[in-house]
């Protein structure tokens, strides 16, 4: 079984395009908000269609392409789906330039190798932070949260979480209660210690 959150358009399409044309039947699970349907932030390139492939870790689009160690990144943001969108967001408004932040994109089997490499272009951030729209006990940090640092004690001893407190329900119930949660994550995210 396989369980994504693909969070671009030409991700999810190498995705679907893997996922049937490798010969092998097993379960796909795939998240996937509706917003990202409608949010203009959310498009890929022509190119990110007909080359490459799926991707289980997407590095910062700030620094992705840069030769060498990002050094002067201080603080990393490790999250999936759809609020890296708001994460970004809210990084250029606020002017951040220490901050990079790394989408998970498949959650289970957990890509380890590609995870160790995106810390390893990241040798001066010593502030890692796991963020999640999801409540504390709910999302993919009970997961994350104890096998990270355990199979990256190096580079993950250390990891915090930035959610929701502990909640029976998924949601609030109330969009303007869950408006002024998200705002919470996000300052919180970004926040300096």
């Amino acid at each position: 079984m396989t369980v994504t959150v693909p969070s671009e358009p030409a991700n999810y399409f190498h995705l679907l395009r893997r996922h049937a044309l490798d010969g092998v039947r097993r379960p796909l699970v795939v998240f996937t908000p509706k917003s990202l349907l409608r949010n203009r932030a959310v498009v890929s390139p022509l190119e990110d269609f007909t080359s490459g492939g799926w991707r289980s870790v997407i590095d910062d689009p700030r620094y992705r392409d840069a030769d060498g160690p990002a050094t002067e990144v201080r603080r990393l943001l490790l999250c999936t789906g759809k609020i890296y969108y708001e994460l970004a967001a809210a990084r250029e408004a606020r002017g951040i330039t220490d901050t990079a932040i790394v989408r998970i994109e498949q959650l289970y089997p957990m890509p380890l190798e590609e995870i160790a490499a995106v810390l390893d272009r990241y040798p001066n951030a010593d502030d890692i932070r796991w963020v999640q729209e999801e409540p504390a006990n709910q999302g993919a940090w009970p997961y994350f949260g104890l096998e990270l640092p355990q199979k990256l004690p190096n580079r993950l001893s250390k990891l915090t979480r930035v959610s929701r407190r502990r909640m029976a329900a998924p949601a609030a119930g109330s969009s303007k209660v869950h408006e002024v949660e998200q705002q919470e994550v996000i300052d919180q995210a970004l926040a300096d210690r």
